[in-house]
């Protein structure tokens, strides 16, 4: 098929895939343009339809397996493909490990001609029912019934119409068409964006993001399917300060984690995966080592996920947070926790002026947890003189590579091991760690 009859009428082409990407997709050629095509795998044979055209390359998506891969599997899920919560469901569980794991080591050497002396085993994570914070969206469609809920649709701005989510917990995937039916019957259905979850072993909040006020009618039925469901609601006007339980004082939510208690707002950062999150933080205790003569700094600290664990052994633990109110919260875990050695600063780490006027040193070892933005300006303008050990905990390869960059050959570390944290199955997204120490 010529490419002109291709790009004119975009009727489908067959593509045969040579790879996969860094997000997960598919790698072909037409006419030797390249093309990424979802939902295909190395091996195969498929029939694509193009849906976006730019320079270098094209953008597809699988209609037909022609010739399948002997890793395809079925997906579980009948919205994949559409719901752009998960990429991978048509690969086994080891293949995504593989591929997530070749493209953290590929990033790492690209970026930073850096290669771990040792690849940690992935940690690994329960295929369903992992992910204990998620932000909905919720829209009233008249055409489909009313309300719709789940995750946005792969590269569009629509929302996917879930009646179930198998990478939620159960708890609250069971109770989408409940909630589903209450939001049908409210007042305001039609202004209501957002439904915001935080899960513990023993509670589920939900945030709601309303745009105009509910009536006491609707208060009353959001009350009843909260004590039916055993739910905190809470309802959000405006900001994150506008944030108000749906009836009393509610309680913060918490979670335990390497001996301490960590309470948290809905609506604060924490791990999506739990169970990966204990066993990240078991292994930060085992490669930082700390001890009662180690002072150490943990940057990007939240409500001290880590800060706090290591305060339990270490003689002294700063811990540093852009987020005030994170800050506040980490203070507040550090006391009820009766752990004294762990001390919290708020400060813009992207700022290297609010860096410099942190005046950190002498710590010997050091935690990492950025943003997705990675950590630049913190390695630049921080002191890292007397640092022994580092742990970077990293959501993103691109910036971890960039970093382990200046971390090898400006601070003067080498690279003693890295791994993937498999904090979301069936996703493309590469959580890892990495371990350095002074050459």
């Amino acid at each position: 098929m010529s490419r002109r009859k291709a790009r004119g009428a975009r009727e489908p082409v067959i593509v045969e895939i040579s790879d996969l990407s860094h997000e997960g997709r598919g790698v072909g050629r037409i006419d030797g343009k390249t093309v990424f095509v979802h939902g295909a795998l190395p091996g195969e044979k498929v029939r694509a339809r193009v849906i976006k055209r730019r320079g270098r390359f094209d953008e597809a998506e699988t209609t037909e397996v022609l010739e399948p891969s002997d890793q395809r599997v079925a997906p579980r899920c009948p919205h994949f493909g559409v719901c752009g919560g998960c990429s991978l469901q048509h690969m086994p569980e080891q293949a995504q490990l593989q591929h997530k794991q070749s493209v953290l080591l590929e990033l790492l050497w690209h970026h930073a001609q850096t290669k771990p002396e040792k690849t940690a085993a992935p940690v690994r994570s329960p295929q369903w029912g992992y992910r204990r914070k998620a932000r909905l969206g919720v829209k009233y469609v008249d055409k489909k019934g009313g309300v719709i809920m789940g995750f946005r649709e792969r590269a569009k701005p629509y929302i996917t119409d879930c009646h179930q989510c198998d990478v939620l917990d159960e708890r609250v995937s069971a109770l989408l068409d409940t909630l589903r039916g209450t939001f049908n019957q409210l007042s305001i259905a039609a202004r209501i964006p957002q439904l915001e979850i935080a899960i513990t072993d023993n509670r589920v909040a939900m945030v709601i993001r309303h745009l105009d006020s509910f009536s006491d009618s609707d208060l009353d039925g959001l009350q009843r399917l909260a004590q039916a469901a055993e739910l905190d609601f809470y309802l959000q006007s405006g900001g994150l300060d506008t944030v108000v339980p749906l009836t009393g004082k509610a309680q913060p939510l918490s979670y335990d984690i390497a001996g301490v208690t960590l309470k948290f707002e809905p609506f604060d950062f924490t791990q999506v995966n739990q169970v990966v999150n204990e066993k990240m933080v078991a292994r930060a205790i085992e490669l930082l080592a700390p001890t009662q003569a180690d002072y150490i700094a943990d940057y990007y600290c939240g409500i001290g996920n880590f800060s706090l664990p290591l305060g339990r052994y270490a003689g002294r633990v700063i811990g540093v947070e852009g987020d005030a109110g994170l800050i506040e919260r980490a203070r507040a875990n550090a006391e009820m926790n009766g752990i004294s050695t762990a001390g919290f600063a708020c400060a813009d780490l992207a700022d290297p002026t609010a860096i410099a006027a942190l005046k950190i040193s002498g710590h010997n070892k050091v935690l990492l947890d950025p943003p997705r933005a990675g950590a630049a300006e913190l390695l630049a303008h921080a002191d890292f003189s007397a640092v022994e050990r580092l742990v970077y905990v990293s959501c993103n390869p691109v910036t971890l590579a960039r970093d382990t960059n200046t971390i090898c050959h400006q601070l003067g570390f080498r690279l003693v091991e890295a791994g993937i944290l498999d904090m979301f199955p069936h996703t493309a997204h590469v959580e890892s760690m990495a371990y350095f120490e002074r050459s």
